[in-house]
């Protein structure tokens, strides 16, 4: 095994890999609210699941449960064509809007083909739209697992991206929501290749550990900005 994938994978593992207390940071959100936006992590669509998939299921409960209490006036729905041929940011945005979510309030990211990228491709179009204030609403594994991202994206961009972990006990509460149908087909894409096909493991895991991202090239633009509006300033 490459020696940088080793380490990467034992600096990963030392992180912690689960967001402890959900509900202090559920507390500190609500304290902070309303965000400008959260992102949502996808997962893949599966036409022959006729329940819903419990993953996608939190998720989406838990990203409406947010908006409608006013913690957040947007949602980024993040995700590609990954491992089935249904962009994922294109069917939750279906599934959001029939959870009432309205249309204006929805963002996609359809650029994302791991977590690590979930958060990264979400908090790029959130700060194109100039929204400061952004947040991962994620499920608490999930949450501690992306930890090395959001601190990556806190040193390049000097902007914080806050997590709101889900909080299992609230989904249980609102658990009688029945599964929504929707029409999948604007988020089928006929070309599709799994990721599976397309990279082998280690590939994969380093994507998830986010080493796809240009990050020595986002570093340079950041700071190649900063120095600009030190000018101008001056």
């Amino acid at each position: 095994m490459n020696r940088l994938i080793l380490f990467s994978l034992f600096a990963f593992l030392l992180q912690g890999c689960y967001v402890l207390f959900p509900k202090k940071y559920y507390r500190k959100a609500v304290e902070k609210a309303p965000y400008d936006a959260i992102i949502v992590p996808g997962y893949p669509y599966n036409e022959e699941d006729t329940t819903w998939n419990r993953i996608i299921q939190a998720r989406l409960l838990w990203s409406t449960w947010l908006y409608k209490k006013g913690i957040t006036k947007r949602i980024i729905y993040s995700g590609s064509d990954v491992h089935s041929p249904y962009v994922e940011a294109l069917y939750m945005a279906q599934y959001g809007k029939a959870l009432g979510i309205p249309e204006q309030a929805i963002l996609l990211d359809t650029l994302a083909e791991h977590s690590s990228e979930n958060v990264f491709y979400g908090f790029l179009l959130a700060k194109e739209k100039g929204f400061e204030k952004i947040a991962l609403a994620t499920d608490p594994f999930q949450a501690g697992m992306m930890r090395p991202v959001r601190r990556r994206v806190k040193r390049i961009f000097k902007h914080k991206v806050d997590h709101i972990p889900i909080i299992f006990d609230t989904i249980k509460m609102i658990d009688t929501v029945p599964h929504p149908i929707i029409d999948p087909s604007p988020a089928y894409r006929s070309n599709h290749v799994s990721l599976k096909e397309r990279e082998g493991f280690f590939k994969r895991l380093s994507g998830t550990l986010g080493m796809k991202i240009n990050w020595k090239k986002y570093r340079k633009e950041e700071r190649k900005k900063r120095k600009e509006r030190k000018n101008d300033e001056g």
